[in-house]
């Protein structure tokens, strides 16, 4: 694996450096998603509602994606 730096603005990176190991993961999975070869082609909405439905298709309804981001925050 290799480190690199992406420009954000403070509040961003603060939020970054306090949140729990497990959203660090999460948000570098989602960075890894994004940049796939097949999908470095597509804007941003396309990938987003691409991954909506590959979740939604595994199962992966709102109701329980909500639920899972409301036991992130305790």
């Amino acid at each position: 694996m290799e480190a690199i730096t992406i420009n954000v603005d403070n509040e961003v990176a603060q939020a970054y450096r306090e949140a729990e190991f497990n959203k660090q993961q999460k948000l570098g999975m989602m960075i890894k998603l994004f940049f796939q070869p097949d999908l470095a082609r597509k804007t941003l909405s396309d990938v987003m509602e691409e991954i909506a439905d590959k979740a939604e298709k595994r199962g992966l309804t709102p109701e329980i994606l909500q639920s899972i981001l409301e036991d992130d925050d305790e």
